[in-house]
């Protein structure tokens, strides 16, 4: 895909509003909705935006998307004009079977569910709120006996990091068709003490790498663009006898993305951001054109144009495949072109040049 013209993944976040209370919350979500979302009119507006960029992933995220009444029409809508249309709800009560049923008969391509440790007290004191470990796998494994795809996303910290091999087998038994691993940006709730070193980073890549070779979903990471990095590298030292397929099909899909190249993030106010995680905004879809903010703005075009890169980004040889977290190197510099503080690899200098 040409990403200075389209992106890949356009996540819309219908709502802040989430009954939950996550440790890591990059909306520090409230329960009650802000009555200046975008009304149903201006959503239908959006998604036929969104469809003239081609045919990009189209994804309902909140807060708690569930809490619009309105979400089961966007979602028909959305897929009657021909998007890839998944959604992300949190796991709440209002996370019903019916509610479940209702996803895949309006024709989601894929409901997306939070685990963030292997039992209810790991995750349940993430997610702040008792019972929610239970009602995520009640949502998953009804999803699976309805045949509903499902992708199990985790939130990757220092709370959870060494117990990822229990969670892989819980990714195994519901059948999920990807395992998403978020990692950490210091905005919103998220503390610094709850991320990784960069070394740990590589850790957890590591467990990643090994596990796709046998593993019947796929794997890939969200704000650690520099897996890329890693599985190529690995790939290398392995040799093409020994190539990891499933790993490389995974991050050479997602190969050159990062915030505000083939991703763009629409607020529940119309703000339009390189990611959810980069508080930035390029302008407002209620004023602005969708495609004319990615294509044309200012912001989005620096971040597209990888030879802006600052410190080791700038001289890596792994550029346009990772290019680091924009997001990262902004909640910690304040510098958006800025390296990624969590990625431990030294660039070769002399290939970086002549490459």
């Amino acid at each position: 895909m040409n990403f200075d013209q389209s992106p890949m993944l356009v996540i819309w976040e219908v709502t802040q509003a989430c009954d939950l209370a996550c440790v890591h919350c990059r909306a520090s979500a409230l329960s009650e909705r802000n009555p200046r979302e975008l009304t149903t009119e201006q959503g239908y507006r959006l998604l036929d935006e969104i469809r003239s960029f081609g045919e990009p992933l189209m994804v309902f995220t909140g807060g708690d998307p569930l809490k619009r009444p309105d979400l089961y029409d966007l979602i028909r809508y959305s897929v009657k004009i021909g998007l890839r249309t998944n959604v992300t709800p949190s796991a709440t009560p209002l996370l019903t079977n019916e509610a479940i049923q209702r996803f895949k008969d309006a024709g989601v391509t894929r409901m997306a569910i939070s685990l963030d440790g292997p039992d209810a007290e790991t995750h349940d004191a993430f997610r702040g709120i008792p019972g929610t470990f239970d009602r995520a796998l009640v949502a998953l494994r009804f999803a699976r006996d309805i045949g509903l795809d499902t992708q199990f996303q985790t939130t990757v910290t220092k709370r959870n990091m060494h117990r990822l091999d229990e969670m892989a087998e819980i990714a195994k038994e519901v059948r999920t068709k990807m395992w998403s691993l978020f990692f950490l940006i210091v905005t919103g709730r998220a503390a610094e003490t709850d991320d990784l070193t960069a070394p740990e980073y590589e850790e957890v890549f590591r467990f990643m790498y090994e596990l796709s070779k046998t593993a019947q979903f796929g794997i890939k990471t969200t704000e650690a663009m520099h897996y890329r990095r890693y599985v190529a590298q690995r790939i290398r030292e392995e040799g093409r006898a020994a190539e990891n397929e499933a790993a490389k099909g995974v991050a050479w899909r997602t190969a050159g993305v990062s915030d505000g190249k083939g991703f763009v993030f629409v607020s529940h106010t119309g703000e339009v951001y390189p990611s959810g995680f980069l508080p930035l905004s390029a302008g407002n879809v209620l004023t602005d054109p969708l495609t004319k903010v990615y294509r044309e703005s200012d912001l989005f075009v620096s971040l597209r144009d990888t030879s802006q890169r600052h410190g080791k980004c700038g001289l890596c040889e792994y550029v346009k495949v990772c290019g680091g977290s924009r997001s990262r190197a902004y909640a910690f510099t304040g510098d958006y072109q800025g390296e990624d503080p969590r990625c431990v690899y030294q660039p070769h200098l002399a290939d970086a040049v002549t490459g």
